[in-house]
């Protein structure tokens, strides 16, 4: 019969790189090995093997074959030279770190880039602590596609050096088909997807390490690079995101949250987002010093990620202090994994931001001038609900007690949550009506 039969191959194809049944115990090696080799190379990616029950039960010989790992190539010395006479000629050049960048070496590589340079930079979402985001330099996080402060120097800027870009992280939004257009150098392990929406004038593809520091070594400082106005914005950026760090009310601000959060957490320690509104708050006001330490899903943006994520990087990283962000929503599509977390016996902090509400798709609804419909939802007691699992709850009931909390949670044992109040009245003031009516004149 066919009880319970689906043909889960052709269904996980469109969301995995690579997805193969096992039809012959004796090609088990040779499939693992190539399943292997595309998850780790660019871009990296989930693979899928399915192994039915019969040939699980067969006796084979066969032979492990090692893990190859692919090396990249640098870019040819005529690619470099041109990429360096773009940046060169440029008057206000401006570099973008996107997830692309976010592996092994490039930090590093785009860290000295700046120092070197003094090219200012911003980053995605994904892209945030490839570079330390407290140097200098750092203008901010396009935490939205359009319209935030970010998007004023973007405007200024005359070139960008687009580095690890990954069309997953929505759209680039600096490219027009003028002939007075910002011109873009794509930098990455692969060429661009050249489409109506990114149309690079050149391509430096290969490693992109060794690419950044051919670039670097290449570069003179030119007396007519002009910067001031990047670096005046950076500041009024800093100015204007710290606004509400000191405030007190409670239910909590989302950017108060993020600051006591920030405050808590030492350089390497790791927080994981679900996914939320709370996600602008913590790309606009989260600075990472290093890299892969805010994690977060701004491809699939997928709902009930923020638990599983924070329970595989304490696991990965058992000496970094882990804390996983979730809102009321997204925590209730996959609390069930706090079993496993106790079970497993990690050192885990979970905080909900609860406003008892889809809190994303609610201010995306109010945005849009519709009135709040649906939207709305009750919650268990989740104090009593973390308990049950035999886990430590808590339920702060000021922003001086969430502070204390969070410490004593991160500082101590066993798996905690914390219930935390939160208050998104201001999302649409600022994040709207503010940032629709803000002046790039500085």
């Amino acid at each position: 019969g066919r009880f319970q039969i689906v043909d889960i191959v052709n269904m996980m194809k469109p969301v995995t790189k690579y997805a193969k049944q096992v039809v012959n115990g004796n090609n088990i090696p040779s499939m693992v090995r190539e399943a292997f080799k595309l998850a780790t190379t660019e871009r990296p990616g989930a693979v899928h093997i399915e192994l039915p029950e019969d040939i699980a039960d067969e006796e084979v010989d066969f032979n492990i074959y090692p893990v190859r790992h692919v090396r990249y190539p640098k870019a040819d010395k005529t690619t470099i030279s041109d990429a360096v006479k773009m940046i060169e000629k440029a008057k206000r050049p401006l570099l973008l770190i996107g997830a692309g960048a976010n592996r092994n070496r490039i930090g590093d590589a785009l860290t000295h880039f700046v120092n070197e340079t003094g090219i200012p930079f911003f980053s995605t979402q994904m892209g945030k602590g490839v570079v330390d985001e407290n140097h200098k330099l750092c203008l901010s996080t396009a935490a939205l596609s359009k319209d935030d402060f970010i998007h004023c120097a973007i405007d200024r800027a005359d070139l960008i050096i687009n580095v690890g870009h990954d069309v997953i992280e929505k759209p680039p939004f600096f490219m027009e088909n003028t002939p007075d257009a910002t011109k873009v150098i794509h930098v990455n392990f692969f060429p661009s997807e050249v489409d109506d929406t990114y149309f690079p004038q050149l391509d430096v593809v290969g490693d992109i390490a060794s690419n950044v520091d051919g670039l670097t070594t290449a570069i003179s400082k030119q007396q007519h690079w002009d910067f001031d106005y990047y670096i005046r914005l950076a500041e009024e950026i800093r100015t204007r995101l710290s606004k509400y760090f000191g405030d007190t009310r409670f239910p909590i601000l989302p950017q108060k949250a993020v600051r006591t959060i920030r405050q808590t957490l030492d350089d390497k320690d790791i927080v994981t987002l679900d996914n939320g509104v709370y996600k602008i708050w913590f790309a606009r006001n989260y600075r990472c010093a290093q890299p892969n330490t805010l994690l977060l899903d701004n491809a699939l943006a997928t709902m009930g990620a923020g638990l599983p994520s924070g329970m595989t990087a304490k696991m990965v990283n058992p000496d970094s202090k882990v804390v996983a962000v979730c809102g009321d929503g997204g925590f209730m599509m996959n609390s069930q994994e706090m079993e496993t977390a106790v079970r497993l016996g990690l050192d885990l902090t979970v905080i909900i931001l609860n406003d008892n509400a889809y809190g994303m798709i609610k201010w995306k609804q109010s945005g849009m001038g519709f009135d709040n419909f649906g939207l709305d939802l009750g919650n268990p007691d989740f104090v009593k609900y973390a308990e049950a699992y035999g886990a430590t709850g808590h339920r702060p009931t000021s922003c001086e007690e969430f502070e204390e909390t969070l410490k004593n949670c991160v500082n101590g044992k066993g798996v905690h949550l914390i219930d935390l109040a939160v208050d998104y009245s201001l999302n649409h003031a600022i994040l709207n009506d503010l940032l629709a009516n803000k002046t790039c004149m500085l």
